[in-house]
């Protein structure tokens, strides 16, 4: 893959400012092949068209609910996790079962308007007073998903929003998926679970993993991450 980026970059390179290609230069070239490659081998995994930090591979990581207490569904912010523009319309088919499991802060807020926002071009989840994640139901004070529970009494067959099944694994687009691990303080137990088990962010993210590129490629990713 890199052999043949490197024989395009010998013709062409892409002009941002004007949209288009133009003829490539040996410095260019030079500094591409010198800096840029190297990097990329040293910190990402390559399968298929997909770009995966190498810390994926090498993290141990298992979720210890009975320690975070949900933490990352109640992260201090304006908004919650993104959504894809289908996912919408999934949760709003269930809206109404998912509200019972919900208190009555949570479903004013739906209630008010839509349980996302558009902000920029970018689809986000409404939270309550910038921090739980509109969504969320409390269980012995452990933070928990509405959405899920519809998804795990059957009444539905949407277990979450895809944002929110991969964390701890984020998503950028440059052009073509690009995933990272995304460290937080309150994941902390979660790596010393992780280690106890010998299980690895790419291992506990499997089924999230191959809900979004396919079996296959969670299968070649193993094999070049060898596990």
């Amino acid at each position: 893959m890199l052999l043949v980026k490197r024989k395009l970059l010998y013709r062409r390179e892409f002009n941002q400012t004007k949209g288009s290609f133009k003829l490539c230069n040996f410095e260019t070239i030079d500094y591409f092949a010198a800096k840029i490659i190297p990097m990329l081998e040293n910190n990402f995994i390559f399968v298929n068209n997909v770009l995966v930090r190498t810390e994926i591979a090498d993290t141990h990581f298992v979720c210890n609910l009975e320690k975070c207490r949900g933490a990352c569904c109640t992260f201090k912010s304006e908004f919650g996790a993104p959504l894809k523009k289908d996912e919408i319309g999934k949760i709003d088919g269930v809206i109404e079962l998912i509200k019972k499991y919900l208190s009555p802060e949570h479903i004013e807020v739906i209630d008010g308007g839509k349980f996302y926002e558009d902000k920029d071009g970018e689809l986000l989840i409404k939270s309550v007073d910038g921090k739980a994640c509109v969504f969320v139901c409390y269980e012995n004070g452990i933070a928990r998903c509405a959405i899920e529970k519809v998804y795990y009494h059957g009444k539905s067959n949407f277990k979450k929003p895809i944002s929110c099944h991969l964390f701890p694994v984020r998503v950028a687009d440059f052009g073509g998926d690009i995933l990272r691990y995304e460290k937080i303080d309150e994941c902390a137990p979660a790596l010393k679970n992780g280690c106890a088990n010998k299980i690895t962010v790419a291992e506990f993210c499997e089924e999230p993993l191959s809900r979004l590129y396919g079996k296959q490629w969670y299968s070649k990713l193993k094999k070049v991450i060898g596990r």
